[in-house]
């Protein structure tokens, strides 16, 4: 029978309303709305497809927003969206003045934390969980977590830390939808998750430990049997090691286990028997079959037709940087055999997955663990090795550390290339890399290339490669001019930039993809453009050439403006001891939402016709002092 039952859930207090008999159907209908939804602005589809049931649940169980829901990463949250208030808003959808793809604290009071990265959910909510014990107030806290999140060092930092806090109300779900575990289905399976989540458990231990504690081998033995009991269903104590009582796993789509299981957590979390975890198995793409079949190729499709899938274009498409990148790191590889290629995760998104299939032996996923990746790439070029990392720009930011102290300090060649620099999209702020000329440059040994084109791309990682130092190249997500790379391992001149127009007055410096709106403003002002190509080092003496003879400098960078590549023309001038007039172009000193990426750079004033607006009011400014000048003699 037809229900609409999502149509009277406005938030989480109606679905709570609801008879437990009627979720089932609520799930169907929610799974249809993420589906219709992301099939007309694209998004994260697989992942929100497996954790319908889930939400449901959580939300049914605890009295959110009072009790605080912590997502990690945010990929599983289009339902969490749906269920609190912003389904008629789903629409619009990481579009421009849209819904977030990520949670977002000004967006909604059920989103308690905002997450675009990964890994962060157990801290955040063990500080909310230690806030309200601090406050005297008797919420509950509940994190969730992937599988893939999980591999990160900074969720287990935390469980390490939440471990001893042993009146916190905190539960941490892990949401399993890739480790190779059997499913845990049956109705023994299920009774026995509900039992391990119970009071009489949970009293069964404590009287145990309080009877038999004096006594140590007694203890050990009903330990151990324990141990071996819940070892029939439980895949690892290791979270129990933690200091956590580990549940489960149970189905994640089976509402029958998992409310009954949650309430008895809840009741656990009220008595303050310390943190739990409660392990739950999901599929990506669950409820829909194409999803279900290749839920990679769902991750995080554009828009389609549900009733028909993803289709190829009838054209191929121009390639991609991500792509251009792939074919040169096999070419290299075919060359040298020295190069190891290193992803934090990323294999698909940095367009590693034809090296993984050629030279298996020589790739290396470490998960998510940025820190890992930098650090284990310096070790192997301790040894000689030519390790390159392949890693958005935006995940770059999060092994700072081991960047300055364990790759530049020790002068070791390794090769960054960064994927998604600059404005990224629909995924914002969150994702964006605008920071990393401004961070890099700072740091001694660290080289920047800023390729214009694909051509370019290519060449500049070959000539990355073969420097001996520590070298990032930048470019962005998706297509760039169209100009076809060569098909062999050329390098181009380390630290050089080139002029691609003559003109006069107006000198444009430009840094990266913006080379082609700066041409194309270029020819509208009669400007001179140089493709700077470089970040660090600049060419000096090509810069200072062009100072010499041009009245107006203007940098042109896909970057933040502050400590960016027009700050680093500003410092090469003044430390020449050379007074002339410089607009730096790039990015403001603000957070950038999410929307069309050639949007989002005509709002920033980086396109052609914003690029000449730029100039022309520079130049009318400048003439108005000297009109009036004359106008006073």
């Amino acid at each position: 029978m037809l229900t609409n039952l999502l149509a009277t859930i406005h938030d989480p207090a109606d679905l709570r309303r609801l008879p437990r008999a009627q979720l089932k159907a609520l799930a169907g209908e929610v799974r249809d709305c993420v589906l219709h939804n992301v099939s007309k602005t694209g998004g994260h589809l697989s992942s929100n497809l497996g954790t319908v049931e889930l939400t449901i649940a959580l939300h049914h169980v605890f009295n959110t927003p009072y009790d605080r829901l912590v997502w990690d990463v945010g990929h599983q949250t289009y339902a969490h969206k749906i269920l609190t208030g912003r389904r008629e808003r789903m629409t619009t959808l990481r579009q421009f003045g849209g819904l977030s793809g990520f949670p977002r604290r000004i967006e909604s009071g059920y989103d308690t934390f905002g997450a675009g990265h990964s890994s962060t959910s157990i801290s955040a909510a063990l500080g909310m969980a230690l806030a309200a014990r601090h406050k005297g107030e008797d919420r509950k806290t509940v994190a969730v977590i992937g599988d893939g999140a999980l591999t990160g060092g900074m969720a287990f930092e935390a469980l390490n830390n939440a471990g001893v806090e042993r009146d916190a109300r905190l539960l941490v779900v892990l949401n399993d939808n890739d480790m190779s575990i059997s499913p845990p289905v049956g109705a023994l399976n299920r009774y026995l998750a509900q039992l391990m989540s119970g009071q009489f458990y949970a009293a069964a231990k404590n009287v145990g430990k309080t009877v038999l504690g004096p006594v140590p081998p007694l203890f050990e033995l009903a330990k151990r049997l324990e141990q071996q009991a819940k070892g029939m269903v439980v895949p690892a104590t290791l979270f129990e090691t933690f200091g956590f009582n580990y549940i489960g796993p149970i189905d994640g789509h089976d509402l029958d286990s998992l409310i009954p299981t949650l309430e008895n957590i809840r009741d656990l979390m009220s008595r303050q028997a310390g943190p739990q975890f409660l392990h739950v198995v999901t599929k990506k793409g669950q409820g829909y079959k194409l999803a279900e079949a290749d839920p990679v190729a769902y991750h995080g499709p554009g828009k389609f037709d549900p009733a028909v899938g993803l289709v190829q274009p009838a054209t191929a498409p121009r390639p991609t940087f991500t792509q251009v990148f792939g074919q040169w790191l096999c070419d290299m590889a075919a060359a040298d055999e020295r190069l190891i290629g290193i992803t934090p995760a990323m294999r698909e998104g940095s367009g590693m997955v034809e090296f993984h299939q050629r030279f298996p032996g020589r790739y290396h996923d470490v998960g998510i663990a940025e820190q890992h990746a930098v650090t284990f790439a310096a070790g192997l070029a301790c040894e000689g090795l030519k390790p390159v990392v392949a890693i958005y720009s935006t995940f770059l930011q999060r092994a700072y550390d081991q960047l300055i102290h364990d790759v530049a300090i020790q002068n070791l060649p390794v090769l960054f290339a960064l994927d998604r620099a600059g404005l990224v999209g629909a995924d914002g702020a969150t994702h964006a890399g605008n920071y990393d000329i401004a961070y890099l440059r700072c740091i001694p040994n660290v080289s920047v290339a800023c390729p214009a084109d694909e051509r370019e791309c290519r060449q500049l990682l070959t000539t990355a490669y073969q420097h001996g130092g520590p070298v990032a190249v930048r470019y962005p997500r998706g297509a760039g001019a169209g100009v076809q790379p060569l098909d062999d391992l050329s390098a181009l001149p380390f630290g050089q930039a080139e002029v691609r127009r003559q003109g006069e007055r107006v000198a444009i410096l430009a840094f990266g993809t913006l080379l082609y709106p700066a041409l194309e403003a270029a020819g509208r002002l009669n400007a001179s453009v140089v493709n700077m190509r470089w970040a660090k080092p600049l060419d000096a003496a090509l810069l200072l050439d062009v100072a010499a003879r041009h009245d107006l400098l203007v940098t042109v960078e896909e970057g933040a403006i502050m400590g960016g590549a027009g700050s680093a023309v500003a410092e090469t001038l003044n430390a020449a001891g050379i007074a002339k007039p410089l607009l730096q172009l790039g990015l403001a000193d603000q957070f950038i939402e999410h929307g069309d990426p050639a949007h989002l750079l005509a709002l920033q004033g980086l396109d052609a016709a914003g690029i000449e607006a730029s100039i022309r009011a520079r130049l009318d400014a400048a003439a108005r002092p000297a009109a009036s000048a004359l106008a006073g003699a």
